[in-house]
């Protein structure tokens, strides 16, 4: 079934044998939420040239299944399946890069198991494809064809104590006041709703304008990249939200409207 997912999306972008894949135009604001629930997990993400997306992983008899929750688990769905193995491969015919070298390309985990031994797990899956990821050795950073962030149930001080290391740590609001390595914590991540009442109708008040003005900069001056999730909205004016965020320098927009966003930001 991989081999099977793998070799279409190769054909679909005419690769052969180590010549570059031909990704489309990568999209550096794109983060493809619970990309696991798409007809086609990465495939279609890639096609539309997200360069960031987000799988759930559930730690079940020593194997990493992708699911957002264990009822929805499937034995063929695990996380080297999904993602891990045809990331590797997409890499090894594309220069060691999923789209270019200076083009980064993020994998979030979202730990929804035990932080702790879902981590160690992951760890020991991660050892088989270190060539392609991200390396952190105490200061230094080595960048890969893949960065690997964890979110959800993450294991702060396990990380923290950790090296070398292939992953680093989706911080949230609260961390910007922490005196923590930007190399441990790249992003900071956070639900919409918990900091802005505004949905996207007319323009943001001016009040949450300041205060997401000041989350943004703030990050940036620590050199953390933003991202918020619960953008996607029912009502209101889904462009005028996309674009508020960007005016406001937010570095990844998260949406389960893969197309949509594509054609927003080819625009933008």
């Amino acid at each position: 079934m991989v081999k099977y997912a793998v070799l279409s999306l190769l054909l679909m972008f005419s690769c052969v044998q180590k010549k570059a894949v031909n990704l489309p135009k990568p999209l550096l604001n794109a983060h493809a939420h619970n990309d696991y629930q798409h007809e086609r997990p990465l495939f279609d993400a890639l096609s539309y040239g997200f360069t960031s997306i987000e799988a759930d992983i559930h730690l079940i008899n020593d194997t990493l299944f992708v699911a957002h929750g264990k009822e929805d688990i499937n034995s063929e769905k695990t996380l080297e399946n999904l993602y891990l193995r045809p990331l590797y491969e997409i890499a090894e015919n594309n220069d060691a890069y999923i789209y270019a070298e200076n083009i980064p390309f993020v994998l979030l985990i979202d730990i929804k198991s035990d932080a702790d031994s879902t981590y160690h797990a992951l760890n020991r899956v991660l050892a088989n494809y270190q060539n392609m990821l991200t390396f952190y050795n105490q200061e230094k950073v080595t960048k890969g064809a893949v960065t690997i962030i964890i979110s959800g149930n993450r294991p702060l001080q396990l990380m923290k104590n950790e090296n070398p290391r292939y992953t680093a740590y989706d911080g949230r609001p609260g961390d910007l006041k922490e005196d923590m390595s930007d190399h441990l914590i790249p992003l900071i991540s956070a639900n919409w709703n918990d900091y802005f009442k505004w949905k996207g109708g007319g323009q943001i008040p001016e009040n949450e304008g300041r205060k997401l003005a000041e989350l943004v900069k703030t990050a940036h001056k620590q050199g953390r990249k933003v991202r918020f999730w619960a953008t996607d909205v029912i009502s209101g004016n889904q462009q005028n939200f996309w674009r508020t965020l960007l005016a406001y320098k937010v570095d990844y927009i998260g949406t389960d409207k893969l197309k949509a966003l594509r054609d927003f930001l080819i625009k933008f």
